[in-house]
């Protein structure tokens, strides 16, 4: 038997691995934000949209908004960082 390279009309599908590599990243953020010391990340979501990390959700201190930022920017893959966390039903201040 013979194994053949996927193709879509003779072209590797793109869009395939644009999303596995993307879904590694919300991954390896997430995973960075639930070990990491200093915050509880329960609450908190993390998607992107274009090549932006994005978290969403709540905390319960400025600290752990502080905190998330700090983490998700330092796993490999992450070119930025946009933090939508929300602190007692209000809109953080996070770094863009």
């Amino acid at each position: 038997m013979v194994f053949k390279e996927q193709t879509f009309h003779g072209l590797e599908p793109e869009m395939e691995v644009e999303v596995a590599n993307r879904a590694q990243v919300e991954a390896a953020v997430a995973n960075a934000l639930a070990i990491a010391g200093g915050i509880d990340a329960s609450d908190v979501e993390v998607t992107m949209e274009n090549d932006q990390v994005v978290l969403s959700g709540t905390v319960g201190t400025v600290g752990e908004i502080e905190r998330a930022s700090a983490v998700a920017k330092a796993v490999e893959g992450v070119q930025s960082v946009h933090n939508r966390i929300l602190l007692g039903g209000s809109l953080a201040e996070g770094s863009p």
